[in-house]
């Protein structure tokens, strides 16, 4: 096998769930290679489509999990979406059907939010609908979310995954799946931010200064994680040590650069680069 793309890889983009840790439970090798990637030279940041917690828990998890992590090395898909709604959509009023996490982040980025943390607002009309993978649901946050989009609001989503996966082959409903309903119900469909969207690693690439196709994402999911970094013209590397299996992999029609078992594969690999 030709490692050369790993060995040129300046800075690993890594998916947590399904690819470190699953639940609280933390695959094999992965807090060791974290911690030998500055010795190996190189730079990592832990790259999420979860916006249901703000980069700062993300921050306190990681290191309760036992993994190195500072504030340079999180990015979420919510602290992107605050990124977008401020790049095309200034001063906009948003409704978001989010946790009271995902609300907090948004209001970090000064964004002009018409409900209060737990969804309740009186505002008639809104500009833009922000739904992200609320494990706070309740069912008036769907009933306003599809008022004002049948009125005519923008519709963004923080990421499309369709389920999260969790501990003894569970799953929970995703941020996908919310806005599966509410596009049956309002027929309006979501401009998704998170990965796949290529714009999560631009903007990267940009704040680091390290062009894309010497960025490399890891992750376990193909629609997500690999097309993310395809879309961007960066490295893949998928592990199968989360939801993809060997039927999704054999049917998808593009394949990731690298295909290994798990992240302390990638460990063992990158020390004999």
């Amino acid at each position: 096998m030709d490692y050369t793309k790993l060995k040129n890889t300046e800075l690993f983009l890594f998916d947590m769930d399904g690819t470190l840790y699953l639940g609280d439970n933390v695959y094999e090798g992965a807090i060791e290679l974290m911690e030998d990637l500055p010795r190996l030279g190189k730079k990592y940041i832990y790259l999420t489509n979860n916006s249901s917690r703000a980069g700062e828990d993300y921050i306190t998890r990681l290191k309760k999990l036992g993994f190195p992590c500072e504030r340079e090395n999180v990015f979420t898909s919510g602290m992107a979406t605050g990124m977008y709604l401020n790049q095309r959509h200034p001063g906009a009023s948003v409704y978001l059907a989010g946790t009271k996490a995902f609300y907090r982040e948004l209001v970090s980025y000064g964004i002009r939010l018409v409900n209060d943390e737990l969804g309740h607002t009186d505002a008639d009309t809104v500009d833009v609908v922000v739904q992200g993978f609320d494990t706070e649901l309740v069912y008036e946050k769907l009933d306003r979310a599809c008022h004002y989009l049948r009125r005519g609001s923008v519709f963004i989503a923080a990421n499309p995954d369709w389920v999260c996966p969790m501990p003894a082959g569970e799953v929970l409903p995703d941020c996908g799946s919310i806005c599966a309903l509410l596009t049956a119900a309002s027929s309006v469909r979501p401009n998704y931010i998170g990965k796949p969207n290529r714009n999560m690693i631009d903007v990267i690439s940009e704040m680091t200064g390290i062009p894309n196709e010497k960025i490399c994402a890891v992750g376990d999911r193909i629609y997500t994680d690999i097309a993310v970094a395809q879309n961007a013209g960066s490295v893949s590397v998928l592990v199968m040590s989360g939801e993809t299996d060997e039927k999704i992999l054999a049917e998808a029609e593009r394949k990731p650069d690298y295909v290994l078992r798990d992240v302390h594969e990638l460990h063992e690999i990158l020390k004999t680069l």
